[in-house]
């Protein structure tokens, strides 16, 4: 019970010096002045990091797409430049059984 009055009597010291508190000082106002501009500074700031961070998540997930691509593109060239040379091997072994069977025929 003690605890309570306690904490009743604080709210009421809390309330008069609020009341008591002049608003029209004009410091106080000045400074409450600054620290409305200053937020709305900050906000302005905030909102634009915020537009600048989407925009770097769109850069990056196009570049993303992009390296993708790229990185597609260069395993295709490979299995191509491997079938190629498969191809160019192939054609070489023939040559030389060719070759062979010339040899054999004009002895």
């Amino acid at each position: 019970m003690n605890s309570i009055n306690e904490k009743e009597k604080k709210l009421n010291n809390a309330l008069d010096e609020l009341k008591n508190l002049d608003l029209g000082n004009s410091n106080m106002q000045n400074n409450i002045e600054n620290l409305s501009s200053q937020k709305t500074q900050l906000e302005i700031e905030k909102s634009q990091l915020e537009d600048k961070y989407k925009s770097l998540l769109n850069d990056h997930a196009s570049l993303s797409k992009k390296l993708e691509e790229i990185q597609n593109k260069e395993k295709l060239e490979q299995k191509k430049q491997t079938e190629f040379s498969e191809k160019i091997d192939e054609l070489n072994q023939e040559t030389d059984t060719l070759l062979e069977e010339i040899d054999k025929w004009q002895m």
